[in-house]
């Protein structure tokens, strides 16, 4: 069988003309499929307190039977209109619980049969966890109660969940607001069987809309009148004993936030006109404030269709945006305003401003501060003190500052400014907690802030907690992790002067697991989880970060694996497999920093290559792909040669350790990395084979921008065009195997992307292989398509890479 099925390759491959394989859903050999097949560990949810812990268990796949049911596409949506809840969605199909300081976890009661559960919501007091629960017919909402352990039905399948998770909690914690199916909605229309009435037509108006290349949008007044239908919900509160009565009437709702205090909900509703070229996030909205019994208080915002902002990343509405309550208050909201009319081009002092009003949101708002760069988040404290930070693209740069939200007249302090590129220099992140309304707030305790950082170095990764002074500005260490066989990710500061901190610890071979540790006490770290390693089988494999420079002396690395058993002393020559995704920088320093650690724990997903050690493979997986671009210049201007340069520096680093035979090389990626695959394979004669799963190959379908290039066509025609490895068909020698998700739902990657460039090479004859996957989006979902793109990518290494001739 697999002399026919290496037999059949060939004859694809070297044939151009060559019908379509008739070819069933396979299953990769052995080796793989004991790894691939594998029950995962569950997630876990922790209340704020480190006292219960929610452990959420799944499947590791969904089912094509899964992904064949009915599903609609729309502004941006994909929805299932029998059960009204995302077609996307991976279910929950148990929950146990546990106390944080037992040992085991102890099974929820109650739950339904074949359960399906998602968008799981602990309560204000943290006593109770609302989840959906999706039926054949539709979405129920259910409570678990956490003391008892049990859960129960609250309400029928009658939920909405088409626009994400239908529920908010009371502040009370004994209701639930809930959006429901409205009672009259319209029946929706078939647009297969639809008889059309006219044609479609947009019109161009002379105002500039150079958007990014969107999937799923609306293309038709039926798609106008079915995403409206499934859009509209009514609002119910709904009791912990299951009586719903009316809140509010129906409307097309996108969001709705209680105030801190409970005693105010921010809503948010999508209106007509609707758009074909912009998903729904851009759709006419407002924003209401109501009392919590549903009076209205006032219409906040109102912001129209936006079809045509100004061009570049930092590009944004000259409106309010970010509307949100402060998190330290009982009730005030706080929102930003572009200084700059929303265009990155205008040259002022500062981009931003933020403003603030008090309920009943009727005084004049008070400004609170401004930004220099765009404005990124704001971390509340109190009265006195919040963190505020802001981010450049087009400069990676970042500020956070400090500032009084009660004293506008005193200018915010910086207290960061970096290359947020520059891992090395990255301060952390500030801790959080739970405040008396159940929001996070900084974690201030002395007149000091904590920051928890990754803690990524020349020497390695050694993540840290530092205490930071709110008067002097300055920060002193207090912990940081020293191991160099493991790795201790630093979670939260559960008690600092007790020293208590909650960490997760893990090593190649141990599955992370969260343990208690106590800097203080210098006791042993407490285990709090015992999930097992499901990956056993490698748990001898090599595995290194090893570090090398490209031929222009920028510093590069990647994680090298060797197989289990695999005897570096005789040094076997090994095919390679290179796998990577590249990277834009602004500076060659940031470029060269590593964020790969050896002691991370080896988590075999259904799109990494790692896979293939267990088959004689050497993999050198995330390898290190940057494009720099420093002052004026754009990292693409080179991208071609850098990229080229990368490629040919990760192979001598191999080679140069012995293990490899560098005629038998691969090279492969996902997305963007499928892309850089592709071109790869056109630019040089380094790879054997390549592996190119949901790219895109021809710029000139994404003229207005595409992952880090906010040039347009027009303006860089050149870059688009070199780029492009559909341009350069007629180069490509080198076997290229393209796998695609027909369904793909990431922008830019359209389906047609590989059909067209399939079509491309095998015009000129070039050795190529194109897979479709039915239903698949740009992730792959469904076990038996996973399983067979696993074989499909043996296949394709096997006959052209191990036994190339």
């Amino acid at each position: 069988m697999k002399k026919l099925i290496s037999f059949g390759l060939f004859l694809l491959t070297a044939i151009p003309l060559l019908a379509q394989e008739n070819l069933t859903y396979q299953k990769p050999p052995q080796e793989i499929l004991e790894l691939a097949d594998v029950r995962r560990a569950p997630s876990v949810s922790m209340d704020s307190k480190h006292e219960n812990m929610l452990l959420l268990h799944r499947n590791s796949y969904r089912t094509i039977q899964d992904l064949s049911d009915d599903e609609l596409r729309l502004a941006g949506l994909r929805i299932n209109p029998k059960t009204n809840i995302s077609s996307t969605i991976t279910y929950i199909n148990n929950i146990t619980l546990k106390k944080v300081k037992d040992k085991d976890a102890t099974q929820v009661n109650g739950l339904p049969s074949q359960p399906r559960l998602s968008n799981f919501s602990w309560s204000p007091n943290e006593q109770k966890v609302a989840f959906t629960h999706t039926t054949t017919t539709g979405v129920e909402i259910w409570v678990l109660d956490v003391e008892s352990k049990q859960a129960r039905k609250l309400t029928e399948a009658k939920a909405n969940a088409n626009m994400g998770s239908p529920i908010s909690w009371f502040r009370d914690s004994e209701a639930l607001l809930v959006r429901m199916l409205p009672k009259d909605r319209p029946a929706l229309i078939n647009t297969q069987e639809s008889v059309p009435t006219g044609p479609t037509v947009t019109t161009s108006d002379g105002t500039l809309a150079q958007n990014r290349t969107y999937q799923d949008l609306l293309k038709n007044p039926n798609d106008e009148a079915n995403f409206e239908a499934l859009a509209t919900s009514e609002l119910y509160k709904v009791t912990l004993d299951g009586t719903a009565s009316l809140w509010k009437e129906k409307a097309m709702y996108a969001g709705e936030s209680f105030s801190p205090d409970g005693n105010y909900l921010m809503i948010s509703t999508l209106h007509r006109p609707f758009s074909y070229i912009v998903p729904l996030n851009r759709f006419p909205s407002q924003t209401h404030i109501y009392d919590v019994n549903g009076k209205l208080i006032t219409l906040f915002d109102e912001q129209p269709l936006i079809e045509d902002m100004p061009k570049g990343f930092m590009a944004t509405v000259s409106g309010k945006r970010n509307v949100q309550w402060r998190a330290d208050k009982p009730a005030t909201l706080v929102w930003v305003q572009a200084l700059d009319g929303g265009d990155p081009a205008i040259e002022v002092t500062h981009r931003d401003e933020i403003f603030s009003v008090e309920a009943p949101f009727t005084a004049k708002p008070k400004s609170l501060a401004k930004t220099i760069n765009r404005y990124a988040g704001i971390t509340w404290g109190n009265d006195n003190v919040a963190i505020l930070q802001d981010r450049w693209w087009n400069t990676r740069n970042t500020k956070s500052y400090i500032f009084n939200p009660s004293n506008a007249s005193k200018k915010p302090e910086v207290i960061f400014d970096r290359n947020y590129q520059d891992v090395y220099s990255d301060p952390g992140e500030f801790e959080t907690k739970r405040n008396e309304y159940g929001r996070y707030v900084l974690d201030i305790q002395n007149n000091q802030a904590f920051l928890i950082g990754d803690g990524y170095s020349p020497k390695g990764q050694f993540p840290f907690v530092d205490a930071f002074n709110l008067k002097s500005k300055t920060t002193k260490r207090i912990y940081q992790s020293s191991y160099t066989d493991k790795l201790e990710r630093i979670i939260s500061v559960m008690d600092a002067k007790k020293g208590e901190f909650l960490v997760m610890m893990e090593s190649k071979n141990e599955y992370p697991n969260y343990y208690i540790r106590n800097t203080i006490k210098r006791i042993a770290p407490i285990a709090i989880t015992h999930f097992e390693n499901p990956f056993k089988k490698i748990a001898d494999a090599h595995k290194e970060v090893i570090t090398y420079k490209r031929e222009d002396g920028l510093e590069l690395s990647g994680i090298l694996y060797l197989p289990p058993g695999y005897d570096k002393a005789k040094k076997e020559k090994l095919p390679l497999i290179v796998w990577a995704y590249p990277r834009e920088y602004k500076d060659a320093s940031s470029a060269s920093q590593t964020t790969s650690n050896p002691n991370s724990f080896t988590f075999l997903s259904y799109g990494t290559p790692i896979y293939w050690i267990t088959r004689g493979y050497a993999v050198l997986d995330n390898a290190a792909f940057p494009i720099v671009g420093e002052g004026n210049s754009e990292p693409n201007d080179t991208f071609l040669k850098q990229l080229v340069a990368n490629g040919k520096a990760a192979i001598d680093a191999v080679d140069a350790l012995g293990y490899i035979d560098r005629n038998r090389v691969a090279v492969g990626g996902h997305s963007y990395g499928a892309f850089m695959t592709a071109n790869l394979l056109s630019h040089s004669n380094l790879f054997a084979a390549g592996i190119a799963r949901s790219g895109a190959y021809n710029r000139t379908l994404t003229p207005f921008g595409f992952q880090s290039e906010e040039r347009n066509y027009w303006e860089a025609p050149d870059v688009y065009n070199t780029m492009s490895p559909f341009m350069h068909a007629d180069k490509m020698k080198t076997p290229l195997l393209l796998i695609h998700g027909e369904a793909d739902n990431n922008s830019g990657t359209y389906p047609m992307q590989s059909e067209r460039y399939f079509n491309a090479l095998k015009g000129f004859g070039a050795p190529a292989r194109l897979v479709m996957l039915p239903k698949e989006s740009h992730g792959y979902a469904a076990w038996e398509s996973v399983m067979h793109v696993l074989w499909e990518q043996d296949q394709w290494l096997e006959t052209h890479v191990k036994n190339k001739k």
